[in-house]
């Protein structure tokens, strides 16, 4: 059964703005930075923007052209992967001017088919990323890939750092989502533990997350926040790249307090971008 219920207002225009942010970021970029290789393992800035591209013409019902075989090469782990890669393929022969073409049209289908959508279709069962859900934790996870792509962009070029809040929050809930069972099955954090992670920057908020059986985010920790076991205080860019686990990540800058070993270790462990 589909669990997560989004405003379809709220994710929507979070989305169309992170396509205007990309918009705007890679066009003030040199040429020379457009073709440089990025932050990702194989990928320049051009084809992060393919690579947004062709997310969204697969959700526009569009099938990729590509035939090239691209499952041995060193960046590809998984099918997923292979799909990316695909459409990448298909621009790599394109001019910067096609490109940005080709992003243009597409985000502004989009936005026009999103806009259409009642909240009952945003609320429909889906097939995501992250399992069956609703379609609108798909564009959750949309909000999310574009925002943490927008970093990788800076990171690639400039070292600016995001400015627009409402991408970054709505990116923010979907890490949030998954931090449980990071926290929990990834970093083998024990039953019985309780996290909090302060998260500052442009979207700031505590995170409380309860190791049971199955672990969970909570509103309060059963003993207050000055009873939690570990916690982690960070900026929501920095936390990005951790989950990214992106080359630019820097886990020297999460404070830790409280059980020093397994805060490292949960912060070690914290990456499940695939």
């Amino acid at each position: 059964m589909p669990t997560t219920i989004l405003p379809i207002d709220t994710v929507v225009t979070a989305l169309t703005d992170e396509w205007t942010v990309l918009d705007d970021l890679v066009t003030s970029v040199t040429d020379e930075q457009w073709q440089a290789a990025s932050v990702l393992p194989g990928w320049t800035v051009a084809d992060i923007i393919a690579h947004v591209i062709g997310t969204e013409s697969m959700l526009d019902g569009r099938a990729v052209d590509s035939t090239t075989d691209v499952a041995s090469l060193d960046h590809v782990h998984n099918p997923i992967g292979e799909f990316n890669e695909h459409w990448i393929e298909q621009f790599r022969g394109s001019s910067r001017a096609e490109v940005m073409a080709a992003l243009r049209e597409i985000v502004d289908v989009r936005a026009g088919s999103l806009r259409s959508m009642t909240q009952a279709d945003f609320d429909a069962e889906a097939a995501t990323p992250a399992g069956p859900d609703t379609y609108g934790r798909f564009m959750r996870i949309r909000v999310f890939d574009c925002w943490i792509h927008e970093i990788d962009i800076r990171d690639s070029t400039d070292g600016s750092t995001p400015s627009q809040p409402g991408s970054a929050e709505i990116a923010l809930s979907e890490i949030a989502a998954s931090l449980p069972f990071v926290i929990a099955k990834k970093a083998r954090t024990p039953q019985g533990t309780t996290v909090l992670l302060r998260i500052g920057g442009i979207a700031a908020r505590d995170i409380r997350i309860v190791v049971e059986e199955r672990a969970r985010l909570v509103d309060e920790l059963p003993g207050g926040d000055d009873s939690a076991d570990v916690v982690l205080t960070m900026d929501v860019v920095d936390l990005a790249r951790l989950v990214g686990g992106r080359s630019s990540a820097e886990p020297s800058r999460v404070v830790v307090d409280g059980h020093q070993a397994l805060g490292q270790a949960i912060v070690e462990n914290l990456a499940y971008v695939i």
